[in-house]
């Protein structure tokens, strides 16, 4: 390792250790030297990802179901997992978005099963070694992953899970006109310490896990590109900001703790995940234990587009997508971060569902969202990647609403099933993705 990349790592960790205590401190240090961890981390560097030595940009994928798929129980279908993990290599999307695992989900909600955490404490272990199974099968494709450890949202369990262990009750649906019942609920978790200990117990088996199939500890594998707080965690209250923010800072020094080697972020949506508090959105980002900025962009969710004008509306969804990038990117730059769109998505055409149904307002909005990477990459810019939601691959939805049984898809099941996701068939949509992927090599 050349003199200045030395001093350039220490200097890195010295940062670190400033904001952490003699036990992350000392954990961070072994990581900076370990050998393992000498060229095969994604890595950040003067504000930029690096992989295997050279710039990293990336066009990738939600896949939250894979681990599902990768098990040999419920859901499981390892032979679909090969072609999927198959046709988006072909791509060239070696980037996946990924739910390490569902937990107990409220009796109100239609949520994601089989679950990895039933009871705390008590975790499925056909599903960790789907898990597992699922590293082994990415590191054969040269692909990395960013690993989710829970949820803001009910669908998977996550905060509902933590809240009902600790006495909060059954979560209401977030779905329709339940919404405004659940934010109330969930806001509750910012400032429940025993349900956050409750996660933090979880995320010391996951992340100190060791890999059943290769006997590798999960600190050590670069198929892992991140570990990732939550999908999209919220305060959920002007009064549960102060909490939340103390939560990530605790969140993101324990992994730190655990695993010196790997990426954290913290799946965050940006400033609407902040409470729409830029101040909020910048301190949980800065922290000097999160090494890259995230956002998620909806256009049709946050009714920046009418559902019978999803083509008319596109210049609108261009420029409110325009001016949110914007923002996160100077925010992202004042830091020194890299950003990575990790969620974005836009409906079928006419919002239909079906596997046959067009989707040139899809096309056109993807094309915005890859024209900016682009854009980014030719200036060596810190807009770094993009996750798009996301891929359904060979799934067929029986109805619009899942249930156990029926094909895994990208579209949660709390949402109508193929509204988001790109299937094998989306030839123009794929042609899109691949002429991206062509654009990012050097």
């Amino acid at each position: 390792m050349k003199k200045t990349k030395i001093l350039s790592r220490l200097a890195s960790c010295l940062r670190r250790c400033t904001q952490a205590g003699w036990g992350v401190c000392l954990a961070l240090m072994v990581g900076c030297f370990a050998p393992v961890a000498a060229g095969t981390f994604v890595r950040v560097s003067d504000g930029h990802f690096v992989r295997d030595g050279k710039p990293y940009y990336f066009v990738g994928t939600n896949l939250w179901y894979a681990p599902i798929l990768a098990s040999e129980g419920q859901g499981g279908d390892r032979a679909r997992l090969g072609r999927e993990l198959d046709r988006l290599h072909a791509m060239g999307v070696d980037n996946l978005r990924i739910l390490v695992g569902a937990d107990a989900g409220s009796d109100s909600v239609n949520h994601v099963r089989p679950y990895l955490q039933e009871r705390p404490g008590v975790l499925n272990d056909t599903l960790l070694r789907g898990l597992d199974y699922l590293l082994v099968e990415m590191d054969k494709r040269d692909m990395v992953g960013v690993f989710y450890l829970t949820n803001s949202w009910d669908w998977s369990g996550g905060y509902g899970y933590y809240l009902k262990q600790t006495g909060h009750g059954q979560s209401p649906y977030s779905a329709g006109e339940g919404y405004n019942n659940y934010v109330r609920y969930a806001a509750a978790f910012a400032s429940d310490e025993k349900a956050q200990q409750l996660f933090y117990d979880y995320v010391k088996a996951i992340v100190g896990r060791t890999n059943s199939i290769t006997g590798k500890p999960y600190r050590d594998d670069p198929t892992i590109m991140a570990w990732q707080v939550c999908n999209e965690p919220r305060a959920f209250s002007k009064e549960a900001k102060e909490g939340f923010a103390r939560w990530i800072a605790r969140t993101v020094a324990l992994i730190k703790q655990l695993d010196p080697n790997h990426l954290v972020s913290t799946g965050s949506e940006g400033l609407y995940g902040c409470e729409v508090d830029a101040d909020l959105c910048e301190r949980i980002h800065n922290d000097l234990n999160i090494d890259y900025y995230t956002i998620h962009i909806w256009p049709r969710n946050w009714q920046w587009v009418a559902v019978d004008r999803l083509v008319e509306d596109l210049p609108n969804a261009y420029l409110r997508s325009g001016e949110y990038i914007d923002l996160h990117q100077r925010m992202a730059s004042k830091a020194g971060k890299p950003l990575v769109i990790e969620e974005f998505g836009y409906p079928r055409d006419h919002n239909n569902y079906s596997r046959q149904s067009t989707t040139g307002a899809r096309d056109g909005y993807y094309s915005f969202i890859f024209n900016r990477l682009l854009e980014s990459y030719r200036h060596q810019g810190i807009l770094a990647g993009c996750n798009f939601w996301g891929w359904g691959g060979e799934a067929v939805a029986d109805s619009t609403a899942w249930m156990p049984g029926a094909d895994y898809m990208v579209d949660p099941p709390h949402e109508p099933q193929g509204w988001y996701s790109v299937f094998d068939e989306d030839y123009s949509t794929i042609q899109i993705i691949e002429q991206t992927v062509a654009a990012l090599k050097p």
